[in-house]
């Protein structure tokens, strides 16, 4: 179940340090009043809520958020617009930081976009308010709370993922109208016995000591949405002053950021910077709201007026309140967005390049499906990267001098200079690495009850890096008589090693341009005309090495090499070709029928290649790598 593994995650959090202090003041505060049970039994009803409504969501609505996040980055107009729906829709504004952290750690969207996201749900968090004060504490929501969640079972036990996500958001929904119920009926009833508001602190006290308090109690429940409604619900019964109140609201907007720091720990340096972003926005807007806390009194009363609300409503004053001072900050910000961006920059620098290390891979893409399989084709493509260029000079050619020239065989017999490179270190550094990490990736990402069509791809992707993995190793074989017959001319054994380097590296040149074209107008039908073309020359090298032999044109010494390393140099070719397919064709139903017809028959491109395919030791054609 998605709902157990959120809190999983969020228990995680819990540090060994002060959730021992947590359970022991619950247990000697029930012991002092039973009807503080009420009200930890009211906020943690609520939490459950909100994980549930965030988990239907996700089933009901699959990538589509991921989807929409992608898109609504283009403008920070549009970024602000979508973090304030988003934020109003979920009634979580942590949720909508991660998956921004998410989407930007993967590189799908800018920092500029990202921090407008962030903008717009810290207003989007204030519907929450409006409709706790507007609805919840005036109607006897528990009544509806249980039909709700009665019909939420029925649906959540569907096979349909759509509606088993409606019935989970159903489910939430009625969950956090019986936690508000209880939270007010804590209070009600703990009022009663003791009325908190004798520990009310009025001036700059109240306000630094109560701004703490409620950052403090949203750290702890890593939600400024519920502290919110303890705070409306202690409001409403009248254990709290309106003034304190007013402060707690500051404090948890300055807690909520806990949610997106703790989202960026695992984050690359993209993510870190948006959760400096959130924390000086809303630290800033917190300021400004207290530093002007009597103007903005004095505005909340004026517009409560106006709308009609009543003077003694303090609970809808305070979500008047809540909106007004996040509104007011992010008109403050928006002017200085550019600066703010620059300061990010600046203050968390990008790492230099290490292409010995994943680029992409890290926890904060692992939590949504999308991110995690782009972050990872993006990695694929790094390794692809290293091990292109780690082949090319294996062969003593410049791979920037490949892709430039438009004679490569010519600039393959220009190439004589050995090339100063350790290609078994060069391996365990620039490969090897990043394909353990990749498999790690894949092997987590496996773990997390993906669905089947995303884990299908995720594995293609990591076998991808496999068939990149094996040409390296071919090419590793190749290397020593590389430099022992191609940096001198020695005649027709010079010509054939230069030949197998020349058909490696047009291929690479081929898998570029391949890479560079349109997804949309990639075809395979030229891969099917390499692979056809590997296999002639793989089925016809005996024959010629037999008739240069008679013509004593090649020793037998020089002949024996090359048709093992003929072996290796066309496995190093079959598994970029397959490499490329797997990574770059993308084709629609049409497409796909008009290539099925046109494609050549693999059986037919196969038939011998069992003999074929394993060079001598078999390392070759192993698909484990080691």
């Amino acid at each position: 179940m998605r709902v157990s593994i959120h809190i999983e995650m969020r228990s995680a959090r819990m540090t060994r340090y002060y959730l021992p202090v947590i359970i022991a003041a619950l247990l000697l505060a029930f012991w002092f009043s039973p009807d503080v049970q009420e009200i930890a039994a009211g906020i943690a009803i609520f939490l459950f809520g909100m994980l549930m409504l965030e988990d239907g969501f996700k089933l009901f609505g699959g990538s589509m958020l991921e989807r929409l996040l992608a898109r609504a980055t283009r403008s920070t107009p549009r970024a602000i617009t979508f973090g304030f729906i988003a934020t109003s829709l979920l009634q979580s504004s942590s949720l909508v930081s991660v998956i921004t952290i998410s989407f930007l750690s993967a590189g799908l969207i800018s920092l500029l976009g990202g921090v407008g996201i962030v903008f717009g749900a810290n207003i989007g968090t204030t519907t929450g308010a409006w409709l706790v004060a507007g609805l919840g504490l005036k109607v006897n929501i528990a009544s509806y709370a249980m039909p709700i969640i009665a019909v939420s079972i029925v649906l959540v036990f569907q096979k349909s993922k759509p509606l088993r996500g409606i019935g989970y958001a159903l489910a939430g929904l009625g969950f956090l109208f019986l936690g508000i119920h209880h939270m007010k009926e804590g209070f009600d009833a703990f009022k009663d016995q003791i009325d908190l508001t004798r520990f009310a602190l009025t001036g700059l006290v109240g306000l630094a000591v109560y701004s703490l308090t409620g950052t403090v109690a949203t750290v702890i429940m890593q939600s400024s949405h519920a502290t919110m409604v303890l705070i409306l619900t202690a409001l409403s019964a009248g254990q709290i002053s309106y003034e304190n109140a007013l402060a707690l609201a500051i404090g948890a907007n300055i807690g909520t950021t806990i949610t997106a720091i703790i989202g960026a720990l695992g984050a690359n340096f993209q993510g870190k910077r948006l959760a400096l972003a959130h924390l000086i926005f809303n630290t800033t807007t917190a300021a400004v709201a207290l530093i002007f806390i009597a103007p903005l009194r004095d505005a909340v009363d004026g517009i409560s007026a106006m709308v009609g609300i009543a003077l003694d409503d303090y609970a809808m004053k305070l979500a008047v309140f809540h909106t007004i001072f996040n509104v007011i900050g992010v008109a403050l910000m928006l002017p200085l967005l550019h600066p703010l961006i620059a300061f990010l920059e600046r203050r968390i620098v990008e790492p230099l390049a290490n292409v010995s290390q994943p680029r992409y891979l890290n926890e904060a893409v692992d939590d949504f499906p999308q991110t995690l399989e782009i972050a990872l084709s993006k990695e694929v493509l790094h390794l692809y990267e290293n091990a292109v260029k780690l082949i090319l000079h294996g062969l003593n050619l410049r791979r920037d001098t490949i892709f430039a020239t438009d004679d490569i065989a010519g600039t393959v017999r220009k190439s004589r200079a050995p090339r100063d490179l350790d290609i078994g270190d060069a391996y365990e550094r620039q490969v090897k690495t990043l394909y353990s990490a990749i498999v790690e990736f894949a092997t987590r990402a496996g773990d997390k009850r993906m669905p089947p069509e995303v884990a299908d791809r995720v594995y293609a992707l990591r076998d991808v890096a496999s068939d990149i993995v094996q040409a390296v190793k071919s090419v590793k074989h190749l290397r020593k008589n590389i430099l022992r017959y191609t940096t001198q001319p020695q005649g027709v054994v010079t010509e054939l090693y230069d030949g197998l380097r020349t058909e490696i590296a047009r291929i690479a040149v081929e898998i570029r341009k391949l890479g560079l074209v349109a997804p949309e107008e990639r075809s395979a039908l030229w891969l099917d005309q390499e692979r056809a073309q590997i296999e002639d020359a793989s089925h016809t090298t005996t024959d010629r090495i037999a008739k240069l032999i008679r013509a004593g044109d090649i020793n037998a010494t020089a002949a024996t090499s090359f048709m093992n390393d003929s072996a290796y140099a066309y496995s190093a070719m079959r598994d970029l070709i397959t490499a490329a397919r797997r990574y770059y064709i993308e084709r629609d139903s049409s497409m796909a029928e008009v290539e099925r017809l046109l494609t050549l028959d693999e059986e037919e491109l196969n038939e011998t290649i069992a003999d074929q395919d394993t060079p001598p030791g078999a390392e070759a054609s192993e698909k484990t790598v080691t």
